[in-house]
């Protein structure tokens, strides 16, 4: 078995088109093996913001041959009436490079066997590699020098090498090597490569670490450790280990101080100025933010003056504009804002954010009043939710809308459920995080993502495949997660509908509206849930009220009684879309028709489904019995109607768990 090594090496490549570019690889790699037949153990791919490599372990020195059956021509227009080949026969013999004396005739046709030879690996690397690489995709990716083709950044070197044997490829300009590059700071640059499974230690040894997962491990170790002298912890989150990761070759911590004097603004603000803006750990002791932070550098060497200096310089400007802009804002009460809120368009034809406002409070009111909850501190949560919009803190730092309406509400003297409401209503902000705790901040934002979900489709502007306006997936999912993690009984269908009905551009959208969150409650709990079942109890619309619908999923996901299976379909089968009318006794022509109306109305509705699947099992011998003896098509017309009532009914019990022709 073989190892094969390609390294491409590059000037600093975009951080977010590193993990496209190791998918695409491995995905293209896989690819290329499965087409030529090329059998192998395993795929790794690996990358720094210098390097893009992969390593392929347990590649055949040669693919396998393979064997074909050849379909020629008719066996009279191969062979003359004395079985001699024609001219047609040799032609077709010559094409495929076989001798005319193996053909052979089946079914009155001419065939052949052909065994293609396998390829020797190194040939097919040689060929396939160049043209896989050059595959991978990526935004703004540009030509270089006088080359034609187009690449994220220029192309410094390659490496390719099978065994202890180079696999000589050229992409782009550049030719391949055995000799790949050490960390810019390196006091050795050039780095031989005697074999593939050198690779990673020779790197190491050259201050590259190029695992990004191993990477990823020592940035958080680095960071804890620098954190842990201080007695404190580092904040981080995904999205900024993912970019340190693969801004850095070799993470090297170092610990920066900045004045005292900026604690006094929001934490919020401080930590993404150092995080989101500036790539750094702020650091917390014992709960509260410090004036120091980790900067995560790139560097070999002990001298970290001018790297301290530099970034403090920064942070000192990015901070001293968020001091200035918090003091400005602080000089009004939040509800001040209020006015300017006019001057902002939430989206054409659909108002500006103060009109949205208004329908949040009112929509917010309705809901206060289905969950029989105090609406005083949830209608001010509403009220002043969208305020901070016009702030100048804000406008500068967007993404920390929201945080900063807390902030001010509290300045402002705005009792601690509403400070809390006005933070958590944009809750969950993402896929994985945590929903509002407190009942203002899960009704504002029910309220706040319903009206824009039902705006966005009043609108006409429904998502697609390739756009998501104002973000409408993770709004749906918002009200989706938070209904189902403060278990709340409200009827989301009803809000849409209400929700349609106060927006300036009427357009009859609710079903489109319903659909779209049912689709996103689906796809939520597929992770957990068959889809089939998910489907399947949707027979009763599952927005009037989730955690019922997911009490059903949940017993139907248990559910193996194959007679109850075998029952309810039968049902369904038979009277499939027929109409059903008032039950007639005078028309029960058999004693088990009776039995079955009597046991079927005794099946109660029940919210416990444990207890109503029980109900609906017992039925199952008094329902095959009732097959047995009766034949529901009768000739006389009103016993026939009369038996399919009675199915209707029988179905009715069914449907209100699930609906069994869908499992």
């Amino acid at each position: 078995m073989s190892t094969y090594l390609l390294e491409v090496g590059t000037e600093e490549l975009p951080y977010k088109f590193i993990p496209q570019a190791i998918e695409q690889l491995n995905t293209g790699f896989k690819t290329f093996f499965e087409d030529n037949k090329v059998a192998y153990e395993d795929i790794k791919v690996y990358a720094t913001p210098r390097r893009l490599a992969v390593l392929v372990y347990g590649l055949e020195a040669k693919t396998a041959d393979e064997e074909k059956i050849l379909k020629g021509p008719i066996a009279n227009i191969a062979f003359d009436e004395n079985g001699n080949v024609t001219k047609a026969g040799e032609g077709f013999a010559r094409k495929n490079n076989i001798d005319p004396s193996s053909l052979y005739v089946e079914d009155n046709y001419v065939y052949a066997k052909v065994v293609i030879k396998g390829k020797d690996i190194k040939e097919l690397l040689a060929q396939n590699v160049p043209s896989v690489f050059m595959k991978l995709q990526g935004a703004h990716f540009m030509r270089w020098g006088y080359n034609e083709e187009k690449f994220s950044r220029p192309i410094k070197w390659v490496v390719s090498i099978l065994d202890s044997e180079e696999v000589k490829i050229k992409i782009i300009d550049k030719e391949s090597s055995n000799v790949s590059r050490g960390h810019r700071f390196a006091p050795v640059q050039d780095v031989v490569i005697s074999k593939p499974e050198d690779y990673i230690d020779a790197l190491r040894k050259a201050y590259v670490i190029v695992n990004p997962q191993e990477r990823k491990e020592l940035i958080i170790k680095r960071a804890t450790e620098e954190a842990s002298k201080l007695g404190a912890v580092p904040y981080y989150t995904e999205d900024l280990l993912e970019e340190v990761t693969f801004i850095t070759e070799y993470p090297v911590p170092a610990v920066c101080e900045f004045d005292e004097k900026f604690l006094t603004i929001p934490d919020e603000v401080t930590i993404t100025v150092m995080a989101s803006h500036q790539r750094y750990f702020a650091l917390h002791k014992d709960g509260k933010l410090i004036n120091k932070f980790i900067t995560m550098t790139n560097y070999i060497g002990n001298e970290f003056k001018n790297i301290r200096e530099g970034n403090l310089r920064v942070i000192k400007a990015r901070l001293d504009d968020a001091v200035f802009f918090f003091n400005e804002d602080t000089k009004k009460l939040l509800v001040d804002y209020l006015e300017s809120l006019k001057g902002v368009t939430f989206q054409k034809g659909m108002g500006t954010m103060y009109d949205k406002t208004q329908r949040l409070i009112a929509l917010s009111k309705d809901i206060a009043l289905d969950l029989g909850v105090n609406s005083t501190d949830i209608e001010r949560t509403a009220l002043l939710c969208k305020a901070d919009l016009t702030t100048h803190l804000v406008f500068e730092f967007t993404e920390l809308q929201g945080f900063i309406g807390a902030d001010y509400a509290k300045v402002s003297g705005e009792n601690d459920k509403v400070v809390q409401g006005i933070k958590e209503h944009y809750f969950p902000l993402n896929a994985e995080s945590e929903t509002a705790k407190g009942i203002e901040g899960q009704t504002v934002g029910i309220a706040d993502k319903i009206d824009t979900v039902c705006a966005v489709f009043a609108a006409g502007k429904k998502p697609t495949g390739s756009s998501d306006p104002l973000g409408v997936r993770r709004a749906a999912l918002g009200v989706i997660k938070t209904v189902l993690d403060a278990n709340l009984k409200i009827d989301i269908d009803k809000y849409i509908k209400t929700a349609l009905k106060a927006l300036p551009v009427q357009r009859d959208c609710a079903s489109e509206v319903n659909e779209f969150f049912v689709q996103r409650l689906i796809i939520f709990l597929n992770d957990k849930y068959n889809k089939n079942i998910l489907e399947a109890c949707a027979v009763k619309n599952p927005l009037c009220d989730l955690s019922d619908y997911v009490a059903r999923v949940e017993i139907v996901k248990n559910l193996h009684n194959e007679q109850l299976l075998e029952n309810a379909n039968r049902v369904i089968r038979i009277i499939k879309d027929t109409q059903s009318s008032e039950i007639d006794e005078k028309y029960f022509v058999e004693e088990i028709e009776k039995t079955l109306y009597n046991e079927i109305k005794s099946v109660e509705f029940k919210t416990d489904y444990n207890e109503y699947l029980q109900q609906l099992e017992k039925l199952n011998p008094t329902i095959a019995k009732f097959f047995d003896d009766v034949l529901v098509m009768d000739k006389d017309e009103n016993v026939k109607k009369n038996r399919i009532s009675l199915l209707n009914l029988l179905k009715s019990k069914y449907s209100y768990l699930v609906d069994f022709s869908k499992l």
